[in-house]
């Protein structure tokens, strides 16, 4: 395996079983399994692959198999990143793979710590957000390791050329990876269900904050069965990290929409790149279903985990475009050193 075609062929499975940790860790806050197993690195005292299988069963399961995917993850990015080293001839692409190394360590690390502090929400929210990051990673270095960015591409010059949408692309990655992190802070704050009814919130565009009314709210969750006692009362933080992400979703779903418009009306772009436009389109409408149902749902675990899911896809699909667009656009990509056109090309 030391062809350049193999390299790129394994770099795509490191992003694909990428996405399947992405599904388990989503499985393991969904579940609320996090704390199944209490000790770290070992699983009750067990070497992590050497947990005996009879024994995964409940939350057990959730979040040991996620730790064992999490590690197989972490093995193919050593390959990837000693690889990229010996093969890559692009110095900016070889320190992406070092920093996706780099990453996939950090990632490991605030894995364990969420299990030794027992969940606190700023290393749960680091811990998620970086999984977000590292999959975006995984799925840029797939790109630039394919065959159609090394080869020669037209570049869009005067009339062609659209660099407003390159950095329309752009607006739209950036306000998607913030919608990510408050989803992040929404599950890890418990946060989901602090307004039960959508599209309103308790009947309101924005529910009051008040004393009364937050009384008022969590008599409604305990008696809809949404809640119970022992979960301890809604309070206007809760609250206020729900709406936050409610009403960023209406920012992102116009600039995806935006953003999809723009790239199916620009007649100069490559088929390639315009029909990322319906992937877009499809994404942002399966992710507001999907956030919709997850309210109506209560949570339910199946469309949770796809609302986190459909999310990291959405990010990733986000990245994917405003690489190639910067790809014909002819726009300088840099990586810690500076390099030249050709290099950045090749």
């Amino acid at each position: 395996m030391t062809g350049y075609k193999n390299l790129h062929r394994f770099i795509v499975f490191t992003a694909c079983c990428t996405f399947l940790l992405i599904i388990a860790g989503g499985l393991v806050t969904s579940t609320q399994s996090g704390l199944s197993v209490p000790d770290w690195p070992t699983t009750y005292g067990h070497f992590m692959f050497a947990y005996p299988l009879d024994q995964m069963v409940g939350g057990i399961f959730y979040e040991h198999s996620h730790r064992m995917i999490a590690s197989c993850v972490g093995f193919l990015t050593v390959i990837v990143a000693i690889w990229l080293w010996r093969r890559e001839d692009r110095r900016w692409v070889r320190n992406l793979g070092y920093t996706a190394l780099a990453a996939v360590i950090v990632q490991g690390i605030l894995g364990g710590l969420t299990v030794q502090f027992l969940l606190p929400t700023p290393i749960s929210v680091s811990h998620a957000t970086l999984a977000q990051t590292f999959f975006s990673i995984m799925a840029a270095l797939a790109l630039v390791t394919s065959s159609w960015w090394r080869s020669d591409q037209k570049v869009l010059t005067g009339h062609e050329a659209h660099p407003k949408l390159f950095r329309l692309s752009v607006m739209t990655m950036v306000a998607v990876f913030i919608q990510l992190i408050l989803g992040a802070l929404m599950r890890h704050t418990q946060s989901g269900l602090a307004v039960p009814d959508v599209p309103l919130a308790y009947g309101q565009l924005f529910p009051s904050l008040s004393a009364e009314a937050l009384e008022r709210y969590n008599r409604l969750l305990i008696h809809n069965d949404i809640r119970i006692a022992a979960d301890g009362p809604i309070t206007s933080s809760q609250i206020l990290i729900h709406m936050a992400h409610r009403i960023w979703a209406i920012v992102v779903a116009a600039l995806v929409a935006w953003t999809t418009v723009k790239l199916l009306r620009t007649s100069s772009l490559p088929k390639r790149i315009s029909r990322l436009g319906y992937v877009l389109g499809g994404a942002i409408i399966l992710q507001i279903t999907l956030g919709v149902l997850t309210v109506l749902s209560v949570k339910a675990v199946d469309i949770t985990t796809a609302h986190v899911a459909t999310g990291a896809f959405l990010l990733a699909m986000c990245v994917l475009t405003s690489l190639q667009l910067a790809r014909i656009y002819g726009v300088r990509l840099q990586w810690s050193y500076s390099v030249s056109a050709k290099e950045i090309a090749a």
